[in-house]
Formats: structure tokens, C-alpha cells, sequence
């Protein structure tokens, strides 16, 4: 692993080797928590895929709309295909919101993976619902939304909700619920006395996210070398 600047004091951890296939990974809305997806990016890179999962601020007065931009700028940096973006909790709902937005955006991205997705927020990138942007005169990224039947952060229902809301509109999606709860699925765990996520160690919380690694690679069709 590599940790770089992808904008001035702004970091992010770099995953497998950069000439593969990109994944920009965002973690949920604690600040600057790159390393609480750790587990999962070194899983999916296991793949034979680059992950870049990056810090953003959700807190900041622009709710992290320069950093999740800036961030996605320093990842097509790397490759020239398109990237796969996934994000978690928060993170889920702003590459929703970025996705559903991509067009108008001139943003190029080849598969949206949203975990534990928290969709009935405002979106960071466009101050938007998700829904409320949705067209059927403009489909394009298909979407793989996953949530932890066991979710009690974010209720599996804002997955399915907006599945059905993308189906309805035309958008390709498929809607999975997992044998999770809200951290386990993006391999990590919650530290209840400080109150934030950090990198999971248990073999189980591996398991899942092991799982999830695997449903992000398929969507970009690669095997592990």
C-alpha cells in the first residue's frame, strides 16, 4: 500500500498495481476515514484491481463535494478506461449522487457499487435526492446496490427503495442483501467508546467483506492473477 496526496493535504491509500483497473473507493461520513475500508480495498486489489480509497470531509461546508471531485479527478489519472466507483454508507450516496449526475458532470464510469447506501440523505455532490434526479432520457451507469440485512445504521429499505426507483426509471441495477450489518460490509468494525469505524480483524467481518471484494470485481470482469 502507498499513501499519496491527491489534492494539497488531502490523502489517499493506493491499493494493488496502478496499471490495472481503477476503483475509487469512498468510506462513509466520519472525516478522513480512508483506513476504516482498509480490509476491503486490499480484498478487491487482491483481484488484480488498483484501488485508490481516499479521505473526505463530509462535514465541511461544501458537505465534501471538492474533496469526492478532486479525488475522482486523481483517479482517472490512472489507466484510460473508465473507473468502477464504490462508496459506503454516506460514501454509497454520494457516488449515487455523483453517478445519477455523471452525464451532465462529463464523467465516464464503468459500474456504480453502493454499500449500505444512506439514499434518503440529501446528496454531497448535487444538494439533491437521488431520486429526485433520476431520468429515463439519460440511463447510464448500472448500479450494484448491497446492504446487510442486519443494518441497523441504515435500513436495508433505502436500498431497496432506490432500486426500485432506478428500475423505474429505466436505470440497470441489482439489488443484493447480505448476511451483514453496517460495518461488517465494507470490512470494518465500530469501536463503540470512541465511536468510529475502524479496520475489522475478525475472520467473520473478513468473510463478508471477502464477498463484497468479489461482487465488486465481477462487475469489472477480472479474476485474481
Amino acid at each position: 500500500m502507498e499513501t499519496v496526496e491527491y489534492a494539497p493535504g488531502r490523502k489517499a491509500d493506493l491499493h494493488g498495481e496502478p496499471s490495472r483497473p481503477t476503483v475509487l473507493m469512498w468510506h462513509g461520513m466520519q472525516t478522513d476515514a480512508r483506513a476504516s475500508v482498509a480490509v476491503l480495498a486490499d480484498l478487491v486489489a487482491g483481484h488484480g484491481l488498483h484501488v485508490l480509497a481516499s479521505d473526505w470531509n463530509s462535514h465541511a461546508d461544501d458537505r465534501g463535494r471538492s474533496d469526492l471531485l478532486a479525488s475522482l479527478d486523481f483517479a482517472r489519472g490512472f489507466g484510460s478506461g473508465p473507473l468502477v466507483l464504490v462508496g459506503w454508507s454516506m460514501g454509497g450516496l454520494a457516488a449515487a449522487d455523483l453517478t445519477v449526475h455523471a452525464h451532465r458532470l462529463e464523467i465516464d464510469l464503468t459500474h456504480t457499487v453502493c454499500l449500505a447506501g444512506a439514499f434518503m440523505a440529501a446528496g454531497p455532490i448535487s444538494g439533491l435526492h437521488v431520486t429526485e434526479s433520476l431520468s429515463s432520457e439519460e440511463i447510464g451507469t448500472p448500479f450494484t446496490l448491497l446492504h446487510g440485512a442486519a443494518d441497523d445504521v441504515v435500513p436495508p429499505k433505502a436500498s431497496t427503495e432506490f432500486g426500485e426507483a432506478l428500475r423505474a426509471a429505466g436505470w440497470p441495477v441489482e439489488v443484493a442483501m447480505l448476511d451483514a450489518d453496517h460495518a461488517s460490509i465494507a470490512g470494518a468494525a465500530h469501536d463503540s467508546v470512541a465511536d468510529v469505524y475502524v479496520p475489522a480483524t475478525d475472520g467473520a467481518t473478513r468473510d463478508v467483506a471477502s464477498d463484497v471484494a468479489a461482487r465488486i470485481a465481477a462487475v469489472v470482469g477480472v479474476r485474481p492473477d
